[in-house]
Protein backbone atom coordinates (compact mmCIF):
# COMPACT_ATOMS: atom_id res chain seq x y z
CA UNK A 1 0.00 0.00 0.00
CA UNK A 2 1.39 3.40 -0.96
CA UNK A 3 1.62 5.93 1.84
CA UNK A 4 0.33 9.48 1.35
CA UNK A 5 2.95 12.22 1.33
CA UNK A 6 2.97 15.39 3.40
CA UNK A 7 4.23 18.44 1.49
CA UNK A 8 6.44 20.91 3.33
CA UNK A 9 6.73 24.43 1.84
CA UNK A 10 9.98 25.67 0.37
CA UNK A 11 11.63 28.74 -0.98
CA UNK A 12 14.51 28.37 -3.37
CA UNK A 13 15.96 31.72 -2.36
CA UNK A 14 18.47 32.27 0.42
CA UNK A 15 17.11 33.63 3.68
CA UNK A 16 17.76 37.36 4.13
CA UNK A 17 18.27 38.73 7.63
CA UNK A 18 17.99 42.41 8.54
CA UNK A 19 20.78 43.72 10.77
CA UNK A 20 21.85 47.17 11.90
CA UNK A 21 24.46 47.17 9.16
CA UNK A 22 21.90 46.28 6.47
CA UNK A 23 20.79 43.01 4.91
CA UNK A 24 22.94 39.90 5.08
CA UNK A 25 22.47 36.48 3.52
CA UNK A 26 21.94 33.64 6.01
CA UNK A 27 24.11 30.55 5.76
CA UNK A 28 21.22 28.24 4.94
CA UNK A 29 18.55 27.74 2.32
CA UNK A 30 15.05 26.34 2.66
CA UNK A 31 14.22 23.21 0.68
CA UNK A 32 11.16 21.03 0.06
CA UNK A 33 10.89 17.67 1.75
CA UNK A 34 7.98 15.31 1.12
CA UNK A 35 7.45 12.86 3.97
CA UNK A 36 4.85 10.21 4.48
CA UNK A 37 2.48 10.81 7.38
CA UNK A 38 3.95 7.94 9.37
CA UNK A 39 7.52 9.22 8.92
CA UNK A 40 6.38 12.73 9.86
CA UNK A 41 4.65 11.28 12.91
CA UNK A 42 7.89 9.61 13.98
CA UNK A 43 9.74 12.91 13.62
CA UNK A 44 7.08 14.73 15.65
CA UNK A 45 7.21 12.04 18.34
CA UNK A 46 10.99 12.39 18.67
CA UNK A 47 10.60 16.18 18.88
CA UNK A 48 7.85 15.91 21.53
CA UNK A 49 10.05 13.53 23.55
CA UNK A 50 12.88 16.07 23.51
CA UNK A 51 15.27 14.10 21.30
CA UNK A 52 15.34 17.05 18.86
CA UNK A 53 14.49 20.72 19.27
CA UNK A 54 12.18 20.77 16.24
CA UNK A 55 11.58 19.17 12.83
CA UNK A 56 14.38 21.17 11.23
CA UNK A 57 16.86 20.01 13.88
CA UNK A 58 15.91 16.38 13.16
CA UNK A 59 16.21 16.80 9.39
CA UNK A 60 19.56 18.62 9.60
CA UNK A 61 20.90 15.85 11.85
CA UNK A 62 19.65 13.14 9.49
CA UNK A 63 21.21 14.89 6.49
CA UNK A 64 24.56 15.30 8.26
CA UNK A 65 24.54 11.63 9.28
CA UNK A 66 23.98 10.57 5.66
CA UNK A 67 26.68 12.93 4.40
CA UNK A 68 29.13 11.42 6.90
CA UNK A 69 28.01 7.90 5.98
CA UNK A 70 28.85 8.57 2.32
CA UNK A 71 31.94 10.74 2.89
CA UNK A 72 34.12 8.44 0.78
CA UNK A 73 31.93 9.04 -2.28
CA UNK A 74 32.19 12.80 -1.74
CA UNK A 75 35.99 12.69 -1.37
CA UNK A 76 36.41 10.60 -4.52
CA UNK A 77 34.09 12.81 -6.55
CA UNK A 78 35.70 16.05 -5.37
CA UNK A 79 39.16 14.71 -6.24
CA UNK A 80 37.99 13.45 -9.64
CA UNK A 81 36.11 16.60 -10.64
CA UNK A 82 38.40 19.25 -9.09
CA UNK A 83 35.55 20.79 -7.09
CA UNK A 84 36.13 23.45 -4.45
CA UNK A 85 34.31 22.74 -1.19
CA UNK A 86 32.71 25.29 1.10
CA UNK A 87 32.19 28.96 0.37
CA UNK A 88 33.81 30.41 -2.75
CA UNK A 89 33.51 34.14 -3.45
CA UNK A 90 34.23 35.59 -6.89
CA UNK A 91 34.78 39.34 -6.71
CA UNK A 92 35.13 41.96 -9.40
CA UNK A 93 38.91 42.27 -8.88
CA UNK A 94 39.44 38.53 -9.39
CA UNK A 95 37.33 38.51 -12.56
CA UNK A 96 39.05 41.63 -13.92
CA UNK A 97 42.44 39.97 -13.31
CA UNK A 98 41.26 36.86 -15.19
CA UNK A 99 40.05 39.04 -18.05
CA UNK A 100 43.39 40.91 -18.20
CA UNK A 101 45.21 37.56 -18.29
CA UNK A 102 42.88 36.22 -21.00
CA UNK A 103 41.79 33.40 -18.70
CA UNK A 104 38.31 31.88 -18.63
CA UNK A 105 37.13 30.44 -15.31
CA UNK A 106 35.41 27.08 -14.92
CA UNK A 107 33.61 27.43 -11.60
CA UNK A 108 32.96 24.14 -9.76
CA UNK A 109 31.81 24.44 -6.16
CA UNK A 110 30.26 22.07 -3.64
CA UNK A 111 28.67 24.43 -1.13
CA UNK A 112 28.04 28.11 -1.78
CA UNK A 113 29.37 30.07 -4.75
CA UNK A 114 28.92 33.83 -4.59
CA UNK A 115 29.48 36.19 -7.51
CA UNK A 116 29.82 39.63 -5.95
CA UNK A 117 27.11 42.24 -6.42
CA UNK A 118 29.57 44.62 -8.13
CA UNK A 119 30.27 42.11 -10.95
CA UNK A 120 28.52 43.27 -14.12
CA UNK A 121 26.80 40.79 -16.44
CA UNK A 122 29.32 41.69 -19.18
CA UNK A 123 32.31 41.01 -16.91
CA UNK A 124 30.83 37.69 -15.78
CA UNK A 125 30.10 36.61 -19.35
CA UNK A 126 33.58 37.55 -20.58
CA UNK A 127 35.43 35.70 -17.79
CA UNK A 128 33.29 32.69 -16.77
CA UNK A 129 33.23 29.73 -19.18
CA UNK A 130 31.08 27.42 -17.03
CA UNK A 131 29.39 27.23 -13.64
CA UNK A 132 28.59 24.00 -11.79
CA UNK A 133 27.42 24.43 -8.22
CA UNK A 134 26.28 21.58 -6.01
CA UNK A 135 24.58 23.64 -3.36
CA UNK A 136 23.70 27.25 -4.01
CA UNK A 137 24.79 29.97 -6.41
CA UNK A 138 24.27 33.55 -5.29
CA UNK A 139 24.55 36.24 -7.94
CA UNK A 140 22.46 39.10 -9.17
CA UNK A 141 19.53 38.15 -11.41
CA UNK A 142 21.27 39.97 -14.29
CA UNK A 143 24.49 37.94 -13.86
CA UNK A 144 22.50 34.69 -13.64
CA UNK A 145 20.72 35.60 -16.88
CA UNK A 146 24.05 36.43 -18.56
CA UNK A 147 25.45 33.04 -17.54
CA UNK A 148 22.28 31.00 -18.14
CA UNK A 149 23.76 29.06 -21.05
CA UNK A 150 26.85 28.20 -18.97
CA UNK A 151 25.09 26.86 -15.85
CA UNK A 152 25.18 23.10 -15.37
Amino acid sequence: MMEALQDVRVTAAPIRIATREGIRIADSEKITVNLGYVDLGHVDLLVSEGAYANRSDFIRTAVRNQIERHADITRQSVARKAVEMGLRHFGRAELEAAKAAGTLLDIRVLGLAVIAADVSPDLARSTIASVEVLGSLQASPAVKRALADRLR
